[in-house]
């Protein structure tokens, strides 16, 4: 049935409320910060004095945003290929139809029904290290009770372990999601296909390889998206693990961001490192929805 004009003005006038709201608090907060960032806004008290690049060319030459930046960039790659590789692995012991599969499908998802606050001060204890008095605890109180006290680690309070011990925790919690991604994927994928493939001759592994992960391509598309999205604005599981870290080992942009703004009072600086960190999502999810919306995804 075709709306009459009334129905049209009235189904307009429940979404306005909705549309005014995003576009002062969602995109209106985002002007305004891009605008903050190119003032003189360094205290308490405001100062819109505008000063074009300036805060963004120190925030480059910056030593603990150098550091950061290459921190998240450590992170990302370690979370991503770790989550894909996990996720894609119980999908695939998940859909050889094993014994219990409800129970283990329930154990790999459980992570994902705690915060990244909770996941972080549970990580936190089970990577410390421990002391001399205290002895080793933890997961090094594990590896020396089954006799592998070789591999026992500073973890997080290394700075040369530093991030990869946050990436540990993350990945713990993400890769539950991107295996059931990747199982409602394969499940999704005809039976005749696979079928036709065994008539061919081609083992599990061949089906696999040349049938399966071929047909997955969106699903892995849509799972770096999502992961790199989490990895770029992570806050949350650093601030309650780590912290900045020994010589900012653990330090990401948005946890300098929240010193910057809320610690230190600069806010145009703090601006300027949210700004970044939007056009980094920017640059990866717009593409990303062009596609989708071309190909229909």
């Amino acid at each position: 049935m075709r709306k009459t004009k009334e129905e049209k003005i009235l189904s307009a006038l429940f979404i306005v409320p909705s549309i005014v709201l995003v576009l002062v608090f969602v995109y209106g907060f985002i002007a305004w910060t891009g605008w903050v960032s190119l003032t003189n806004w360094r205290d308490v008290f405001p100062d819109f004095t505008y000063v074009g690049l300036r805060n963004y060319i120190e925030l480059f030459q910056n030593l603990r945003f150098q550091i950061d930046f290459k921190n998240i960039l450590v992170f990302t790659v370690l979370f991503l290929f770790s989550c894909i590789v996990i996720g894609l692995f119980l999908a695939i012991l998940l859909d050889r139809k094993i014994r219990f599969e409800n129970v283990f499908r329930s154990l790999y998802l459980f992570p994902m029904a705690v915060s990244f606050i909770v996941t972080g001060v549970v990580w936190r204890w089970l990577l410390n290290p421990g002391t001399e008095a205290t002895g080793p605890i933890g997961i090094n109180m594990i590896l020396e009770q089954i006799g592998l006290g070789f591999l026992k680690s500073r973890w997080y309070t290394d700075p040369n372990i530093g991030i990869k011990a946050v990436v540990i925790a993350a990945v713990w919690q993400m890769s539950g999601y991107v295996m059931a991604m990747y199982l409602a994927g394969i499940r999704g994928i005809p039976n005749e296909l696979s079928e036709a493939a065994q008539v061919d001759g081609a083992s599990i592994w061949q089906i696999y390889r040349y049938v399966v992960l071929p047909l997955l391509r969106p699903i892995t598309l849509g799972a770096v998206i999502i992961l790199t999205h989490i990895s770029l604005k992570i806050f949350d599981l650093v601030v309650s693990m780590t912290g900045a870290g020994i010589g900012f080992s653990c330090d990401v942009p948005a946890l300098f961001m929240y010193d910057t703004t809320f610690r230190g009072n600069f806010f145009a600086q703090g601006a300027g490192i949210a700004t970044i960190l939007l056009i980094s999502i920017a640059i990866l999810i717009i593409p990303y929805l062009r596609y989708s919306l071309k190909t229909g995804g």
